[in-house]
Formats: C-alpha cells, structure tokens, sequence
C-alpha cells in the first residue's frame, strides 16, 4: 500500500466533510484496498452500510439523519423525526421517520431504524428545506408542513402528537405565518381537520 494512495484518500474524505460511501470513494478513484487498509489502522470507521467517516472527525450531532440523508437521497425527514429537529414535541424519535415518494422503492439501512411513509404529489414536493448537519445537506420538512403533516398522518403518530406540535409551534413564533400553514393544510386536504384547533390555538 503506497502512501501516496493513502494520502489521496485522506485528502479526499477531508474535502468530503470527512465522510464517504464506498461507491463514491471509489468513483473518485480509491482503491478498495486503501479503504480496508485505513479501516483497519482505525483511520477511519463505518458508521453505516457502506458509508465511512475519518474516526477523528467530531461527534455526529446527528448520527441517524446524516447517514440517512447520505444513503437515501430522495428522501424527506418527516413526522416525528421533523418534530424533533424542530423542537416542536416533546417524544424521543425511535426511528428516522423519512418521506418517500408513492411507490418508491423500500430503502434498507443497516444499524438505523426506519419508519417511512409514502407521500402523493403535491404533498411530497412541498415544504422541502434543505439544512446543513455535520457539513452534509438533509432535507427536511419546513415547521409549517411537518405540522401540516402530523395532521395527515394522525391516525399513525397520534392526535396529541399533531396538537402538541400546532401549540409548539405558535408558542416560538414571534409572527404566526398563518398563510404558510394553511397552504400547507390544503395541500394535505387537512383544513377541515385542522380549523378547530387553529381557532382555538392561534
């Protein structure tokens, strides 16, 4: 094993937010050799299913969503998940709850529980905000349509949950963007289901 080989994959996981799928590191012409080889020195350590990040790098602030975000591109952190990145709710996730458009394949990510749901046009294409999380983009739903959301999907996450997260909500907004949360509301055909509450809560 060259130095020079391993050099290069140093270099390149650094460029890369210090994280790299096996595939990529590969395309970018690294050997499978330097990458076994800088695994097995503890240069650098799987922290999912084909997906490795130099072992002294700082601590994942989120060690499920950025794997996520990597692995499954097209998906959409959503729900629960949503909530919590939000600080809308008061449950611990036990899994990502990610977004996934009708009929999309069932992704499978090893280490890391999954609760997906599949989401119709035009709900899966709105509301999407792209965040920075350990210098990988994550898509994610806005506060306004996970809110939205936990509306549509209430007979699965709970009622409660879907209110808890509308006070949530009205309780950091300093301005209630009122219009955003009803657009949202009608593209999930939940404004009849969420008028009583928004009555009462805003």
């Amino acid at each position: 094993m060259s130095d020079t080989a391993i050099t290069k994959a140093r270099r390149l996981f650094t460029g890369h937010g210090d994280m790299l799928r096996t595939s990529n590191a590969i395309r970018l012409g690294v050997h499978p050799r330097t990458l076994y080889a800088l695994r097995d020195s503890g240069e650098i350590e799987l922290v999912g299913r084909g997906l490795y990040r130099l072992s002294t790098s700082p601590p994942l602030t989120s060690p499920d969503l950025v794997p996520v975000a990597i692995r499954i591109p097209r998906a959409v952190v959503c729900l629960i998940s949503a909530l919590a990145h939000h600080g809308l709710t008061t449950q611990v996730p036990h899994a990502v709850d990610i977004a996934l458009p009708s009929h999309a394949q069932i992704p499978k990510i090893d280490g890391i529980p999954l609760r997906v749901f599949w989401y119709s046009e035009p709900s899966f294409s709105a509301g999407i905000d792209v965040t920075t999380i350990d210098g990988k983009p994550v898509r994610i739903y806005s506060p306004e349509k996970t809110v939205a959301d936990c509306f549509k999907y209430r007979n699965k996450i709970g009622l409660d949950i879907a209110i808890e997260a509308l006070r949530a909500w009205r309780g950091r907004q300093s301005k209630v963007d009122f219009q955003s949360l009803s657009k949202y509301a009608r593209i999930n055909r939940v404004e009849r289901v969420m008028r009583p509450y928004m009555e009462v809560i805003l």
